[in-house]
């Protein structure tokens, strides 16, 4: 079962979120849904794909210590590329991270 958390950034919470906590939890991502509020964390995670989503989403790749790697929009039915040092991974609907100002270089802190 997923845990709520929020993602937050200098002390500003940017977004209330899902942990995909298992393996299962992490391959089955957003599939299914037809959309999320918030985002979706996944730890232990360098790339993820769209194939069989219902919507396209924003990525941000994020290394061990919450620094975004990269940020990345992703249309439906695609692979993703592993990005080098990251360690886990966002997703939310696509244009989530512009209304949230969530860019390369922030350091995103994942609370429960």
């Amino acid at each position: 079962m997923t845990r709520e958390c929020w993602l937050v950034s200098n002390g500003n919470v940017l977004a209330s979120a899902e942990r995909a906590e298992t393996r299962r939890e992490r391959s089955r991502g957003l599939l299914g849904r037809s959309g999320v509020e918030g985002a979706l964390v996944l730890p232990r995670t360098a790339w993820v794909h769209t194939f069989g989503m219902r919507f396209d989403i924003d990525v941000a790749h994020l290394d061990r210590d919450g620094k975004v790697l990269r940020t990345t929009h992703m249309h439906r039915n695609r692979l993703g590329a592993p990005v080098r040092g990251a360690d886990s991974v966002i997703e939310a609907e696509a244009g989530s991270f512009e209304r949230w100002g969530l860019q390369v270089g922030m350091s995103i802190e994942v609370r429960e």
